[in-house]
């Protein structure tokens, strides 16, 4: 039930992720506004009480605090600086979080335009995928303020159970970068994991099972692992985003000067999938690599 006395809740982007995100805010009753390009997506949420808004433009007029898991970072620029783009429209003292994962640059820029109209930005990327978004419990990276990271916290709470703050604009970014860069190769693990079981004639469930509990043990294997072996490949992370996601990395490892040979081949990897048409598959489907 909506709770007048709450600060009202914008949301845009309503994807895999996005809309159970932005369900939990709406059942602790915060009044919300909706925006996603495909009003359909947002049935279920409107149907529970928010209210359809026809561009970020109408959000930004109605929400205290607006949050955004779109695709790309060009997407995030476009629905923050464009027109009809939150700040461009933005209110003083209004707080908007991005949680994509998008380039730490642009995360920097965006607080830099926020900050010329007293608007608070935090860049706040998520990790767990489907699951963790469902149950609640994702990994949340913060970037920005620390006054502004205290007042969000009581929002974020209601999405995600390991929530942390790592400094200035861009350093959520960053640090969901070295989350990325850590599971790429982990897939590619887990991946030729099951394929040497198959190979070797061994159970590969109680492969699964066992390897899970042990030095192995990791939250790839134990979420996707499972998915494999039942030949699902729906995605809790689309290969097209793992894609964008270790550009962004690569990039920003050149700027640094730093080689990663693991990403570079995972990257090389995904990429064919997606040439071979699994760029809407989830992230799992590395095991179609082998086939």
């Amino acid at each position: 039930m909506v709770n007048e006395s709450q600060p009202s809740v914008g949301f845009i982007g309503l994807g895999v992720m996005g809309e159970s995100m932005a369900s939990h805010l709406l059942q602790k009753g915060y009044p919300m506004y909706v925006y996603t390009r495909t009003k359909e997506k947002a049935a279920n949420l409107m149907n529970n009480g928010a209210i359809w808004c026809g561009s970020p433009k109408e959000i930004a007029e109605h929400a205290n605090f607006v949050f955004t898991i779109i695709g790309t970072p060009k997407d995030v620029e476009e629905v923050y600086l464009d027109e009809n783009g939150l700040i461009t429209n933005g209110r003083e003292g209004s707080y908007f979080i991005d949680m994509t994962t998008s380039s730490p640059s642009l995360a920097r820029k965006l607080f830099e335009e926020g900050k010329k109209k007293g608007i608070h930005i935090l860049d706040a990327p998520v990790s767990g995928g489907d699951i963790g978004a469902k149950e609640a419990r994702l990994a949340i990276m913060v970037g920005g303020e620390k006054e502004d990271y205290n007042s969000v916290l009581p929002l974020l709470e209601h999405m995600g159970k390991n929530i942390a703050y790592f400094g200035k604009a861009g350093s959520g970014q960053h640090t969901k970068m070295a989350n990325q860069i850590a599971i790429a190769p982990t897939m590619i693990g887990v991946c030729e994991s099951l394929v040497y079981a198959k190979k070797a004639g061994l159970d590969v469930q109680n492969v699964v099972d066992l390897i899970s509990t042990g030095a192995a043990a990791s939250f790839s294997l134990s979420a996707y692992a499972p998915r494999i072996l039942k030949e699902d490949y729906t995605p809790g992370f689309f290969i097209k985003h793992f894609i964008k996601d270790m550009t962004i990395a690569l990039n920003e490892a050149e700027k640094m000067g730093i080689h990663l040979p693991g990403l570079s081949l995972a990257k090389d990897m995904y990429e064919k999938l997606a040439r071979l048409g699994e760029e809407n598959s989830g992230t799992q489907a590395l095991y179609k690599y082998y086939q």
